[in-house]
Formats: C-alpha cells, structure tokens, sequence
C-alpha cells in the first residue's frame, strides 16, 4: 500500500510541514517519488513515523528518535513507555501502537496492548482516552482510503472483545429499578459505542435489555411490550435521509410513549433533526454520565 504525504498527516496526527522538516533535518522518511517527482510513502515507512511520533511524544528529541533503528524501535519505546510521563503522552502512544499493529494483522500485540491499558486504567478510561480518539483516527483513514476495510473490521473486531469480556464479568442486578433499551436502526452496524453504553449502565447496575445492531423498528415495538422500559438509547453513525429519519423518530416517539429516547453519534447529522420532546440528543459520554448518575441518585 502506498500513502502520500497528507495520508501520513491523518494518520499520525503530525503535519505536512513538520514531517517535511523531519525528512530534510533528521532523514526521518526516505519517500519514493513518482514519474511526476511526487512523494509517496510505503508500509514500512508509515511503520516508522508512527514509532518515531510515538517515541518524540515521550519525551525523546526528535534527532534521537530519527537515529534509532527500525529492529530497536518497539523495545526503546516501551523502555519510554515505563518511564513517568503523563497519562496524556501514554494514550496516544497507546493509539499509534494500535493503528500500527492494526496495519500488520497483529492480533497478539494488540491484545497485548489492550489488556495492559485496561489492567492500568480500567475500561472506562480505557475508552475515553484510548478506543473513542483511535475510532475517531480510524474514521478518518477509512474515509480517505488510508486504513483498509478489513484491517479496520480487524482492529474493532478485538476491541468488540475486550468490551464483551468486559460486560460478561459483571454481575446482574435482579433488583434493578430503571431499564435500558440499546439498539441501532436497521441500516447501522457501528456498535462499539453501543458496547460500551452496555458496559457502563451494567457497571452501574441498571438492568439492560441489549439488541445490538441493525434492528428492525417492528423488534425494538416488540421488546417494549414485553419489557417495562425507562429509557431507550440509539445511536445514528451513518448520514441518511432527512425525511426518512423523521418518519423513524416519529415511529420511535409512538413505540416510547412513556419512555425517554437518548439519541447520540453523528454530530453534524443530528444537529439537523427536529427532535420531538421525548427524544434528548446526548452530545457527549459526559453527558450520559451524568444522566445515569443522576438517574442512580433518584432510585
């Protein structure tokens, strides 16, 4: 695969400008160029920039990082890693690490890495500061033809893992008092945040009825019958019709009559809807926090 310069940019967070410098002052990359003298970039060299951004946010000069050879670079930088930086500086390391091991089909590094980001931080920080900014990073390179598709559907398929693993160690409450509803439309099948909604209302011991993703309107009318519900949480990811998506929030409206609907994902999609006054559009995690703690508070 072949990356040009502004690929590197959405991949390693760094500009066109400073990986310029890098190349001119330090030989960091040794690009190829095409018949029209145009740079372009291998696998190999994406490898080494992310290692040597990961490496520079540790605290190592950039002169430094661009001498290290590539068989040293991964236990340098896991000597930088132990050392006492800041949390900030380990989640991104953490990040670039994944999107590199994600390139090479490395199932092993990245559970590896995954386990030990949990084991330290737990999984709610876990995805705040490492799984939702690399998600992010992801949406990016696929939209851009950087990162294939399946060596997304790879990465996500071990995170989808770690979160079921995570959901599976906590116990149920029979006692619960409030029921959640998570689901996605029937078009949608991005559920890690759905995931982690999961996760975080169990840990927080509220009874969750989880139907996933791609759910006909007529199974989310069904589960509400048989369920007493308090709250029903959706996420749209993908743009649709405006028309379209009134008709389904209108028929969502009729389904909870006597229920909230939490609406979150797309931003710029969302922010163009006509919500009805059942439905309340949560903009960010923090957000759902503090419904579910207030929520907790009242039982």
């Amino acid at each position: 695969m072949t990356f040009s310069i502004s690929d590197l940019e959405q991949l390693s967070g760094i500009s066109t400008h400073t990986i310029r410098i890098w190349e001119r002052r330090y030989n960091a990359l040794k690009p190829d160029r095409s018949a029209g003298n145009t740079r372009f970039y291998n696998d190999n060299q994406l490898r080494r920039l992310l290692n040597i951004v990961s490496l520079v946010n540790s605290g190592v000069k950039i002169s430094k990082a661009c001498t290290i050879e590539e068989s040293e670079m991964d236990t340098y930088l896991q000597n930088e890693m132990d050392k006492d930086i800041s949390n900030k500086l380990h989640f991104d390391n953490y990040v670039n690490k994944l999107i590199k091991y994600g390139f090479d089909y490395n199932e092993n590094l990245i559970n590896i890495l995954l386990s030990d980001c949990i084991a330290n931080y737990g999984v709610t920080e876990t995805y705040k500061s490492v799984i939702y900014p690399l998600l992010i990073r992801l949406g990016i390179m696929w939209r851009t033809d950087v990162y294939c598709p399946s060596q997304e559907h790879f990465l996500t398929s071990i995170i989808r893992q770690k979160l079921f693993s995570a959901i599976d160690s906590l116990p149920l409450n029979p006692n619960a008092k409030q029921s959640w509803l998570l689901f996605l439309p029937e078009d949608e099948d991005h559920d890690i945040g759905l995931l982690f909604a999961n996760y975080l209302l169990r840990l927080n011991e509220y009874h969750v009825i989880y139907l996933g993703p791609k759910v006909p309107i007529s199974s989310v009318a069904h589960a509400v019958q048989k369920n007493p519900i308090s709250n029903a949480l959706v996420f749209f990811i993908k743009s649709r019709s405006l028309t379209e998506t009134k008709v389904y929030l209108g028929e969502l409206s009729t389904i909870f009559k006597t229920s909230k609907i939490n609406l979150a994902g797309n931003v710029k999609f969302i922010e163009n809807l006509e919500l009805g006054q059942n439905i309340n559009w949560l903009k960010t995690l923090n957000e759902f926090e503090q419904i579910i703690n207030s929520a907790k508070d009242a039982q």
